[in-house]
């Protein structure tokens, strides 16, 4: 009988797909590409998150014909610490046009995506007109107007702000204290587990180890708190966020109200800031990770909500380098 360690779960396994590498922005920025020709379909991560949270839809949505695009964001992943110093949402929403459209040669996309996410695919859609086709967006910050018309205040509960203020003022403070990959990865499992962001039992000791594993590095996990600084502090903006209702783009609202971190507004909230918007679906049994806790239900709004575009592709990939 063998001794060697049993093979890690599929869905754990880091080496499940191919990793490429874009340097066309200065810096090394790693994604998926699974399922090319399809009609394209980007999965956008929030924090403290990389494209692994993807991991459980990117083969169902590959197999439903899509061509599926999912990237670390700068700071994140396996992606580089940007050189410009600029981890804020337009410097990743450039990013992500730069990989897609001038990389991959795509002129039109659906853009997926929660928390951090959220407001980077809502900047993409405002920022380069035309470019998407659809929004799919789960448990997010919003446009302020439709909070505003909502009746809300906030974007998020104000009894779980305090990482956000702490990341956001007192950054390099919070990034000493954190002196090893253990303690880094310990910071970051809490909002797995004991904050109640995901639903009960959505994440086990293995995928938790899994999630967390990446931050282990001080470098990343010191850039990832660029996008909270950002939020308080002009000078690490490097250009103003486009973030209001987009009337021109249909948006696909989901929502996992076992969130202890979104308003439990956030349904009513979304559909308010956009009027084009098809949902809002809330999912049972689960909370902030939408991706990893409901995956089936995301990948089946996606395929519904998007499969008229499998018949033909819209705008179709123009030859690339992959």
């Amino acid at each position: 009988m063998s001794g060697s360690a049993p093979a890690p779960r599929p869905e754990l396994d880091p080496g499940r797909f191919a990793t490429r590498v874009f340097e066309g922005r200065g810096f090394p920025l790693a994604y998926v590409r699974e399922g090319a020709g399809g009609p394209p379909v980007v999965l956008v991560h929030g924090w403290p998150e990389t494209k692994r949270i993807w991991w459980r839809v990117i083969e169902p949505l590959a197999a439903a014909g899509f061509e599926v695009i999912v990237p670390d964001l700068r700071g994140f992943g396996e992606s580089g610490v940007a050189p410009d110093g600029y981890h804020d949402v337009p410097s990743m929403s450039r990013d992500l046009h730069a990989l897609v459209h001038d990389h991959l040669g795509h002129d039109r996309v659906v853009l997926v995506g929660g928390d951090l996410g959220g407001p980077v695919i809502q900047d993409l859609a405002l920022r380069f007109a035309g470019f998407a086709t659809r929004m799919v967006l789960f448990n997010s910050p919003l446009p302020g107007d439709g909070r505003r018309a909502a009746g809300g205040g906030l974007g998020t509960v104000a009894a779980a702000t305090d990482y956000f203020l702490r990341q956001g003022t007192d950054a390099d403070a919070l990034a000493a204290e954190l002196r090893t990959p253990e303690q880094r990865r310990r910071y970051i499992a809490t909002f797995y587990t004991s904050r109640f962001w995901a639903h009960p039992g959505a994440f086990d000791a293995e995928a938790v180890a899994f999630h967390t594993e990446p931050f282990g590095d001080g470098s990343r996990l010191r850039a990832g708190f660029g996008v909270y600084e950002s939020a308080f502090d002009p000078d690490r903006r490097s250009e103003r966020a486009m973030i209001t209702p987009n009337p021109a783009v249909r948006t696909v609202i989901l929502y996992g109200p076992s969130d202890h971190v979104i308003l439990p507004e956030f349904d009513r909230h979304a559909a308010a800031a956009f009027a084009d918007h098809v949902g809002p679906f809330l999912l049972r049994d689960c909370g902030h990770f939408v991706p990893w806790e409901a995956p089936h239900a995301l990948v089946s709004t996606i395929t519904a909500c998007c499969g008229d575009l499998l018949v033909g592709s819209v705008g179709g990939p123009r030859p690339s380098a992959g």
